[in-house]
């Protein structure tokens, strides 16, 4: 809410050219890899602390909500996927909302919205999952107490933070949604986004934090702040309800994995799209991928298997609690050669249909792994950088619009409906070796980039051998799903060559630079050799932070 004016330049310069070197960061006792360095810092205080990898990716995750509020927060939704060194397992946190009870197809078609739902409407807000999934994280997996995990989030909302250059940058272009919200100004300085190099306080978020520390998740869901939240919906025109707060509970599932290059690839179950990427795997598998890694034979048959995995997600993906969800069949071996054999390695096909699998039975990426080798796969998100922009008054959090992402055509099965969850893009990543020991967390944030960013990560550690860092510098390219032509957009630094090759196979593409390299997703990779426990970590160029280790 409060600024303090300093010297350092509103944002970056608008080329962003990305000349820089980082080299991997190694570490024995513990590493902690995210977006913003004050967040890695905060995460690693609680790894030195004597706390664990769940206790420090809770940490981290309130301390991206103070630094890097355009993108998470207490107002969005979380996933995790947490490696037990103990017991060698995998647990997968859904920390998604739920509709609100009051929210139904015939509402909207009453109100004039059956078509589209507006974006930044408050129907799009669901219930914020992410307080839930913290607690829940820290309860089942932790070794400290919430108040001892929250407080140095407390103290950096109190005390202040100086804005980091990429994040003023995205936080000005939300300023539009905060200044249409009554509570919207603690997320402003004098009607304005922060400049890079302010010192930016947030006394009403260190209030949240420090209620939730002392009283657990109820003290979010039940009383004066769910009251707040509920009133800031309703305002807006929304029905988010007191009840529909007080009943959301997360909910502990099975991880859903396939095997590449003798690496077992772990994604949350749906309602998350991590099945999208484990599909892409599966069809790319059936080939011998062509060893120059940005060169048009590569990179043509990665376009085509996203065609085909995005046209199942969308087709199939749901809240499994609603709807049967095929994911076996989807990820039977039989079902990816019949999907391999549509792709032509020599042209594009532009519309790739859903299968029928046989039968079977804007967003902050982080991650951590402690020094006896547990190991937690993050992300948090309140989806279009500030979601809504609605910020319940005294709170300074903004609310999410997570259910922009419902089908408004009753007969799919990801059609919105009360106390159901929406297709989800937030995906945290785990990789395991066949011995079933840890091979690290993984993770690229960024809407329906982060399959592609988890296929296009995983093909440079293990076809051509990167370092953490080195794989997430290399240039990417995005099957645009948004565009009606489905095009693909190729980062800087891929050739020219490539560039105009993949045109001529018959891709719709165009290149992108500056800041619109956002497209391309951030990403965080923490790798441990599993004799020596040595920890490999990289921290994506594209974003703010680091990867920070002792």
């Amino acid at each position: 809410m409060d600024a303090v004016d300093s010297p350092g330049r509103s944002m970056v310069e608008a080329s962003l050219p990305f000349a820089s070197r980082r080299s991997p960061v190694y570490a024995t006792r513990g590493v902690v890899a995210s977006s913003q360095s004050l967040a890695s810092q905060t995460g690693l205080e609680v790894l030195m602390r004597g706390g664990n990898a769940a206790d420090a990716a809770v940490a981290t995750a309130a301390a991206l909500n103070v630094t890097e509020p355009c993108s998470t927060g207490l107002g969005g939704d979380c996933f995790a996927l947490y490696y037990e060194e103990a017991s060698g397992t995998i647990t997968a946190l859904n920390g998604s909302g739920r509709a609100p009870a009051g929210l139904s197809l015939d509402l909207l078609r009453e109100e004039g919205l059956s078509n589209a739902l507006p974006p930044y409407h408050a129907h799009t807000v669901t219930v914020p999952g992410a307080c839930a999934g913290w607690c829940d994280l820290a309860e089942r997996h932790g070794s400290l107490g919430l108040d001892a995990i929250l407080a140095p989030a407390v103290r950096l909302a109190e005390e202040g933070f100086p804005v980091s250059s990429l994040t003023a940058n995205a936080w000005a272009h939300g300023v539009p949604q905060l200044r249409g919200s009554r509570g919207g100004k603690a997320l402003l300085v004098r009607g304005r986004a922060p400049k890079a190099g302010e010192v930016f306080r947030n006394p009403g978020l260190a209030a949240t934090l420090r209620a939730i520390g002392k009283g657990g998740a109820d003290a979010f869901y039940r009383g004066e702040i769910a009251k707040r939240i509920a009133a800031a919906v309703q305002e807006k025109g929304g029905v988010l309800s007191e009840e529909d707060l007080s009943a959301h509970r997360s909910t502990w599932d099975a991880p859903i994995h396939t095997t590449y290059k003798d690496v077992r690839v772990h994604e949350c179950p749906p309602n998350g799209q991590g099945l999208v990427a484990l599909l892409a795997l599966n069809i790319l598998s059936e080939f011998d991928l062509p060893r120059e890694a940005l060169g048009v034979d590569r990179l043509h048959l990665l376009v085509e298997a996203f065609r085909l995995a995005f046209a199942d997600g969308g087709a199939y993906l749901a809240d499994p609690a609603t709807v049967p969800v095929p994911v076996e069949g989807l990820l039977s071996r039989s079902y990816a050669q019949e999907r391999a054999r549509r792709i032509d390695p020599t042209r594009a096909n532009l519309d790739h249909r859903p299968g029928t699998p046989p039968a079977g039975r804007d967003t902050v990426y982080f991650c951590v792994v402690d020094g006896r080798g547990n190991a937690c796969s993050f992300i948090n998100s309140n989806y279009m950088g500030f979601g809504t922009g609605i910020v319940p008054e005294r709170t300074g959090f903004s609310l999410q619009n997570r259910g922009h992402n419902f089908s408004l055509d009753p007969r799919h099965p990801n059609a919105l409906a009360p106390r159901k969850r929406p297709y989800h893009t937030i995906i945290p990543g785990m990789a395991t070796r066949e011995d079933g020991s840890l091979y690290g967390p993984f993770g690229v944030m960024g809407g329906f980039m982060q399959p592609q960013g988890h296929v296009q990560i995983l093909l440079a550690l293990l076809e051509d051998g990167l370092d953490p860092q080195a794989a997430l510098d290399r240039p990417r390219v995005c099957l645009d799903g948004g565009k009606p032509d489905g095009s693909v957009a190729v980062e800087a630094g891929v050739p020219r060559e490539t560039v105009a090759n993949l045109a001529a196979r018959g891709h719709p593409v165009f290149p992108v630079s500056g800041h619109d390299r956002a497209l391309f997703g951030r990403g965080q990779v923490i790798l441990r050799d599993p004799e020596t426990g040595v920890l490999c970590a990289g921290s994506d160029p594209r974003a703010d932070g680091c990867a920070a280790g002792f």
